[in-house]
């Protein structure tokens, strides 16, 4: 079968993509200062030039790995409001959601690692900045969108609820990761579910 040739766009989007991977394996293993531009592209099997070619700088190419795990995790959130789904359907996949979510370590230690990039570098940090602001403004529309659909009224404005929730996940994953023995799988479900189910849904927990 004769191989499809790819567009200038695809084979683009192709590299982009392989360069993007390399970097989230090596910055879990090394760390994002201590890889360098030519460890990304070696690891993608390209060169330098490559590298320069799809992203201005190391912290572009940073923003952009967060960015596409932030747009996997509006795709999750997408279908909990599936059409046609009651409210007891819409709580359950929320729940599942954020319970299971202290799991996948995959971009939490890429998170870490920004949060204390932008404390570091100011011009890191102007970015950054604006994409957490743009992340907490899609949550807070969630929250609302559940809550109109759920008929559950919130009991603090969205984005305050959101703001508390980035939080609280952050330091559930935080604990899970760094000390799994003492803070296991179970302890964080119950956290996240207990929040959810008390502030979020309004009753208590078990119920």
């Amino acid at each position: 079968m004769k191989r499809q040739r790819l567009t200038r766009e695809q084979s683009q989007d192709q590299t982009r993509q392989r360069l993007l991977d390399a970097a989230q394996a090596i910055f879990m293993k090394k760390g994002f200062v201590a890889t360098s531009v030519e460890d990304i592209a070696e690891a993608a099997g390209y060169t330098r030039g490559a590298f320069y070619s799809n992203f201005g700088s190391k912290p572009e190419l940073f923003l952009e790995l967060l960015r596409r795990d932030h747009e996997e995790m509006q795709a999750d959130l997408d279908s909990i409001f599936e059409e046609g789904a009651t409210r007891e359907a819409m709580e359950a996949r929320v729940l599942e959601y954020y319970s299971n979510m202290h799991r996948d370590n995959k971009y939490f230690l890429l998170w870490a690692e920004a949060k204390l990039l932008a404390a570091r570098d100011g011009r890191f940090r102007v970015k950054f900045n604006a994409f957490l602001h743009e992340k907490l403004q899609q949550l807070s529309e969630y929250i609302r969108e559940f809550s109109a659909r759920a008929g559950t009224p919130l009991p603090l404005p969205a984005e305050t609820l959101a703001m508390g929730l980035m939080g609280l996940c952050d330091g559930v994953q935080f604990f899970y990761t760094v000390d799994p023995q003492n803070v296991t799988s179970d302890t964080a479900e119950a956290v996240l579910a207990g929040f959810f189910a008390r502030v979020v849904f309004g009753r208590d927990v078990g119920q």
